[in-house]
């Protein structure tokens, strides 16, 4: 207790910030809960039905349709956005030029600075069939336009490269920050050992990222299954079949359909699976073990 009373003006300084979350996060949360639980309406009583909500979303082909997609794009992204920022800032790690390296971070960290409105927008400006400037080189090359954004074929992957593009440069900023913190004793002794410079990557660098590596992974994990701005800004009729993800869904049913039960419960079933999928991962990978 006299801990608490000698602490006080730091304990009143915590109340907005826990003002804030209780009102705009956990009350919207424990609300939304109760919804995904009730035959909502906008006017009139809003009775209990139990588990119904859950259940007409587990029995909609269409919800188990936009759940594939939002694992193909979620795992292609994770793989993407965990792979080519390693290889990149190794890479930059091993240039000499600091002017050079300076500028590449601040090139490749920049598009994560702008929302996929800008990115989306940008990208479906450059992959037009008709204007597009990566069909005008392939047709400059001698072959035809490509609709990378009106296929199928290619939607899916379209949509995990963009996100790789955009989310790059602020994770590879991460590896370079922890390869940095490396004692560069290990480096001499490397040397010293007769050690190649491939070989002190793969001995001493990677080795020593498995702390950061753990925090890329699960950042990653937790996005998986909220894939939403990027798909919102960048699908269309044409390919909506094979982009539109569980939270693509729950707009449809609770914005534009007013099924706000549906969508409520459409939103704690990715909670749910979210809280799994991280838990899993974290249990998997030690991520408490350092």
């Amino acid at each position: 207790m006299k801990a608490l009373f000698k602490y006080k003006a730091l304990y009143f300084m915590m109340i907005p910030i826990l003002a804030y979350f209780l009102i705009f996060s956990f009350y919207p949360l424990a609300r939304g809960l109760v919804i995904s639980f009730q035959d909502y309406r906008l006017i009139g009583d809003r009775p209990f039905i139990g588990f119904d909500n859950y259940l007409s979303v587990l029995k909609d082909p269409v919800f188990w349709e936009v759940f594939k997609n939002t694992i193909f794009i979620g795992a292609g992204s994770f793989i993407i956005n965990f792979i080519l920022p390693l290889i990149l800032a190794l890479s930059l790690n091993e240039v000499a030029s600091v002017w050079f390296k300076k500028m590449t971070q601040m090139i490749v960290y920049l598009p994560h600075l702008f929302s996929w409105v800008v990115v989306g927008g940008m990208w479906i400006l450059l992959l037009s069939p008709d204007t597009g400037i990566v069909n005008q080189i392939i047709q400059l090359f001698g072959g035809q336009s490509v609709g990378f954004l009106s296929s199928d074929r290619y939607a899916r992957f379209v949509m995990i490269l963009t996100s790789g593009w955009k989310e790059m440069g602020y994770t590879c900023i991460m590896y370079l920050a922890a390869i940095v913190n490396i004692n560069p004793s290990l480096y001499e002794a490397a040397s010293m050992d007769g050690a190649s410079r491939w070989q002190k990557v793969r001995f001493v660098t990677i080795p020593m990222l498995r702390s950061t590596m753990k925090v890329v992974i699960m950042l990653n994990v937790l996005g998986i299954l909220r894939l939403f701005d990027q798909i919102f800004v960048m699908s269309n009729g044409a390919i909506a079949n094979k982009v539109d993800v569980i939270m693509m869904y729950t707009y449809q049913k609770g914005i534009l359909e007013f099924s706000v039960g549906p969508a409520t419960a459409a939103g704690f079933l990715v909670i749910m699976a979210t809280f799994t999928l991280t838990y899993a991962t974290r249990a998997v990978i030690r991520y408490d073990e350092g």
